[in-house]
């Protein structure tokens, strides 16, 4: 049976791992990395879209980083409980104009007992910005 430790119920310290493990692979840009993170059949609600098992969560992060330009994110744990995690983010990227973007939002993520997300639930907001505004390099 795969596995993703930490394991819940969660401690703040294998909360704060979980988030940054996330940040990590996100950060990666590989889709089929990230998507090692889910259950088979996780279900995402991303901004406005459903996406429903690993190989829809692939399909979407490679539309994603084909838009997304130099994406870097960076995420917050906000809160916890047994098996759930609450985090805050915020990620810069452009589009290929070279219009650059700094994203915000909240993410709620709820896993199973073998440490794989089952649940991610995504609101996001896009803020327009000046390439001299940037926080991440």
């Amino acid at each position: 049976m795969e596995q993703k430790h930490p394991l819940p119920p969660f401690t703040r310290e294998t909360a704060l791992q979980k988030v940054q493990m996330a940040e990590d692979a996100w950060n990666s840009r590989d889709p089929q990395r990230v998507s090692l993170a889910y259950t088979i059949d996780t279900e995402w609600r991303n901004r406005d879209q459903f996406i429903n098992g690993r190989a829809e969560v692939q399909v979407f992060l490679t539309k994603k980083w084909e838009k997304e330009l130099d994406y870097k994110l960076k995420k917050e744990l906000w809160s916890f409980t047994d098996n759930r995690i609450s985090v805050r983010f915020e990620y810069e990227w452009h589009d290929a104009a070279g219009q650059w973007f700094r994203s915000y939002g909240n993410e709620q993520w709820e896993f199973d007992a073998n440490g794989l997300m089952q649940k991610r639930f995504a609101s996001i907001n896009d803020l327009v910005i000046d390439s001299k505004d940037r926080k991440f390099s």
